[in-house]
């Protein structure tokens, strides 16, 4: 298998969250192809974990599925911070909650052939509980969660969001089923 060779590369769109791009290429065939991405400098997701194994889940609505999501503490990476910083922020942003102890356990990209983003993600322990500090289009309920409602949440289609449902099989798969 070969790689495409880009021809061009053009900036369609840009806001503060992501680009929008348009690409021209060349496939193995010779012949030309285009693709149309979302490019982003990535995204962060922590897991925090309390002394007593139970993990904190974030509830907020989400617009575009008109319907409320439970969700890990994440969000888009801000190219200034370090992936690390970014998910420190986003944990204390969200849920209020400093980690003593936070581990990378591992990334993914959400959606692979729609955007170049990689999710990184993190388990937090030894928590302390703070007062959020959501940004003002942010509103958040904290929700604790033992690993059988996990599960039985996820069979009942209560746990949907795509991302958290990836960082918690890299969870999951990797520190409770070892």
């Amino acid at each position: 298998m070969e790689k495409y060779t880009q021809i061009f590369s053009k900036y369609m769109y840009r806001n503060p969250y992501w680009d929008y791009k348009f690409d021209k290429y060349i496939l193995p065939d010779m012949s030309e192809g285009e693709y149309h991405y979302v490019e982003t400098p990535g995204s962060v997701m922590i897991i925090p974990i309390t002394n007593d194994n139970r993990v904190i889940f974030v509830k907020q609505f989400r617009y575009l599925n008109q319907k409320f999501s439970l969700e890990f503490p994440g969000g888009g990476v801000k190219s200034h911070f370090s992936n690390l910083e970014n998910a420190i922020s986003e944990l204390r942003e969200e849920s209020g909650i400093v980690a003593n102890k936070i581990t990378k356990i591992g990334e993914f990209n959400p959606f692979n052939g729609v955007t170049n983003e990689i999710c990184f993600v993190y388990i937090a322990e030894d928590l302390h509980f703070l007062n959020s500090m959501p940004e003002n289009s942010e509103e958040f309920e904290l929700l604790s969660l033992s690993l059988q409602d996990i599960k039985q949440m996820i069979k009942k289609n209560e746990i949907w969001d795509g991302m958290t449902l990836s960082a918690w099989s890299l969870y999951y798969f990797s520190i409770v089923v070892e």
